[in-house]
């Protein structure tokens, strides 16, 4: 065992009552050692400005232009949420996360489904993320599946919902997530796609914008392919249940 001393004071006294427990018990203290390493290195000053203001270069960006050898550099395109079809609004919500304004980052119930799903099928075919998840990942992190990565991605879903609203959450959502190669934010995908502004998108071109989400660099919305007309077709019959930005009771 390992005798560290450490000169009298409150730290001190603190650290040489801590690292006899962690000692005895390695997995927890490799478990606490892992913790803080994650919890340091998530963007914690970053978030509360994202009320306000907004990232020009998202994690994911930076990622799409390593892959292209930076042959070139995306540009995020932004607009405000109230320049928006609140169809499109309703159409993301209700395909990518129904629940969104009731959980606090994590849908759990979501999550447990899709775990079942995915056993049964024997392949991941269902997400589990929310929208607020999605965020995070385009912004901070990158699409490479790992304990790491999915555990900094459920702390930093955690830290948005407590430092900013919902409303903050989606706008950045739809202008930071990826509509198709070098297509970052709904003004630039509506505008390539449909030759509009995103406030005179019609409920056909909300849907078709919404189903593409999970695949945009495999499926276009301009497109009438058999996923697109059938998620569209699934997003439209949804639209109703959907209340944007309900008051809490």
């Amino acid at each position: 065992m390992i005798n560290l001393q450490f000169p009298q004071n409150e730290l001190a006294i603190i650290l040489n009552k801590i690292i006899p427990f962690l000692e005895k018990r390695k997995f927890t203290s490799v478990f606490i050692y892992t913790f803080f390493i994650i919890y340091f290195s998530i963007p914690s000053f970053q978030i509360p400005f994202l009320e306000y203001s907004h990232l020009r270069i998202t994690s994911l960006m930076e990622q799409r232009a390593m892959e292209k050898k930076m042959a070139y550099y995306p540009e995020q395109s932004w607009t405000g949420i109230d320049n928006i079809n609140p169809s499109l609004l309703k159409a993301v919500i209700s395909m990518e996360d129904g629940s969104f304004f009731n959980h606090k980052g994590v849908d759990w119930k979501e999550i447990k489904t899709s775990l079942r799903t995915n056993k049964r099928r024997g392949n991941n075919v269902r997400g589990g993320s929310t929208i607020t998840m999605q965020l995070a990942k385009n912004l901070y992190l990158t699409t490479k599946k790992n304990f790491f990565r999915k555990a900094k991605e459920l702390l930093i879903s955690f830290r948005m919902e407590k430092e900013i609203s919902k409303k903050a959450i989606l706008q950045n959502y739809i202008n930071a997530i990826e509509w198709g190669d070098g297509i970052f934010g709904i003004k630039k995908a509506s505008e390539i796609y449909f030759n509009k502004e995103p406030v005179n998108l019609n409920i056909n071109e909300c849907s078709r914008l919404a189903a593409v989400i999970p695949s945009p660099l495999v499926h276009k919305p301009n497109t009438n392919s058999r996923y697109v007309l059938r998620r569209s077709s699934i997003i439209r019959s949804r639209l109703a249940d959907v209340v944007l930005f309900p008051k809490r009771k």
